[in-house]
């Protein structure tokens, strides 16, 4: 394993940062893989650093070097934790701490120059964090990395709820995942507003009638070079590893089947159709997807905690549903779980 020490200068700009939003279950992994087949572009398996946010409040004051240095050690700490582990690189925490020290403090900075440096190592001239849930905290990157772009990926909140309501990263119940999305594309929103000419969408839909004008979309907003390999998902390596490790992403080694778009109609009762098309009335109208109810479903003051009793404890059987099915699954996601957890207990400790 190569641990990754800062290069020499040598006057280059360094990978130019992209940020894929706003919501998971999108068919994200099925656009990262693709564009990692072309060797000007690189995207590990994301930090999803969003899960670590709750916990940055306990490191105080991060002006403070002690501080800062603690939570540089943490994230180099959560990167070595991930499920999907980034091939050949190892950081030490020292180094990264130099590298930002004395630019603007923030967990994203530190988070990003992983990011930087594990690209510079594969000579790529962009990099993409696959961490859509940073929609979130996207108006801070974008100040960070003036150059940032964002790669906005659109599918059919009917369809994207229903694969939510089977991931164990998300919840499992259809009003609270469908509220999970409007607040999603309603911070994408706000992006594309505030930074029109540095934000491109695409319709997952798009992607899967045509793989070829899409991705040439992409490369195009990248500028980077559209490569006919890109097209053959078959040559991933990553793509073949991942779709073995779990249930979320064993479609990834395999083209993507354009009939699985109305699938949603097999998974969904007619209520839950409607109760995502009331609340994403307003997104589905911008992005061109039919209703197919009246969309005026009428919410009760119990429905919500109804429905987060019920995710709960659904929540709760997945978990011991994936233990008995993929040991390895479980304990890789579990691992993670327990690092954060752990992080958050010595803080709370020492404060």
């Amino acid at each position: 394993m190569n641990v990754i020490h800062k290069p020499a200068s040598t006057g280059n700009a360094r990978p130019r940062p992209v940020l894929m939003i706003p919501l998971r279950r999108c068919g994200s992994h099925a656009l990262r893989l693709r564009l990692n087949l072309n060797p000007q572009f690189y995207s590990p398996y994301p930090l999803h650093i969003a899960d670590y946010m709750p916990i940055v409040p306990l490191y105080g004051d991060i002006a403070d070097d002690n501080a800062y240095f603690r939570m540089v050690v943490d994230v180099v700490g959560l990167q070595a934790a991930s499920i999907v582990k980034w091939p050949g690189n190892a950081f030490d925490p020292v180094d990264i701490f130099e590298r930002v020290r004395h630019e603007p403090r923030s967990v994203h900075r530190i988070t990003w120059e992983l990011l930087l440096c594990a690209a510079e190592q594969q000579n790529a001239r962009v990099v993409m964090d696959k961490s859509l849930d940073d929609v979130h905290y996207a108006h801070e990157l974008m100040q960070l990395f003036p150059n940032m772009l964002l790669l906005n990926v659109v599918r059919d909140p009917r369809a994207q709820v229903a694969s939510m309501n089977r991931a164990i990263i998300h919840d499992f119940d259809t009003l609270i995942n469908a509220q999970t999305w409007v607040a999603a594309h309603r911070a994408a929103q706000s992006l594309i507003e505030r930074y029109p000419g540095r934000v491109l969408t695409i319709r997952y839909e798009d992607f899967l009638h045509d793989e070829e004008a899409t991705l040439k979309q992409i490369c195009n907003f990248f500028d980077i070079e559209f490569l006919d390999k890109m097209l053959d998902i078959s040559e991933s390596q990553e793509a073949r590893q991942i779709s073995k490790m779990s249930a979320l992403w064993s479609s990834n080694s395999s083209s993507p089947i354009t009939t699985n778009i109305d699938k949603f109609k097999e998974q969904l009762k007619t209520q839950e159709i409607e109760i995502i098309e009331t609340l994403a009335k307003e997104f589905m109208l911008r992005y061109g997807y039919e209703p197919m109810t009246e969309a005026n479903f009428a919410f009760d003051t119990h429905m919500l905690v109804d429905a987060t009793e019920r995710s709960g404890d659904a929540k709760k059987f997945a978990w011991q549903d994936l233990e008995q099915k993929n040991f390895q699954d479980y304990i890789l996601r579990q691992y993670r779980v327990d690092y954060l957890s752990s992080v958050r207990s010595r803080l709370e400790r020492s404060r």
